[in-house]
């Protein structure tokens, strides 16, 4: 199925992205959709138990500010973040610039947006750079 001159679904779009990534990195990866009114909406990120990172403050900080903390390896599947070289492979893989949050990536609920990860997940430059549909 070509993406770019056919229709795609929300559960089609996450089973291509999903063998895409398992292919090209030989890991498995969390390709979700949302649910109720976020259920076109898909998340990328690691599966659940290799998400064992988390963030805390640094030992003699006195505020909340962002640079008081610094993130850690709790080593316990905690359900939290992916590590930063996950984060790095991930955003390397989808061609971004950089690392991913360390939540994952979400798509928003479009079919462009969706073939847009399609072809980023499969290794290929997007066609089409899909744009808010809000405001």
């Amino acid at each position: 199925m070509n993406a770019m001159t056919t229709g795609i679904t929300r559960d089609g779009a996450i089973k291509r992205i999903q063998a895409a990534l398992k292919r090209r990195s030989g890991k498995t990866w969390s390709v979700t959709g949302g649910r109720g009114t976020a259920w076109g909406w898909i998340k990328i990120n690691a599966p659940p138990a290799r998400r064992t990172w988390s963030c805390r403050l640094k030992a003699g900080a006195v505020t909340s500010l962002p640079e008081d903390y610094e993130e850690y390896d709790t080593g316990a599947p905690c359900y939290g973040s992916m590590s930063p070289a996950e984060r790095a492979e991930l955003g390397k893989l989808l061609g971004l610039d950089g690392p991913v949050h360390p939540h994952g990536v979400l798509i928003m609920s479009s079919q462009d947006a969706w073939r847009e990860y399609i072809d980023r997940a499969e290794g290929r430059t997007p066609t089409k750079i899909a744009e808010p549909y809000w405001d």
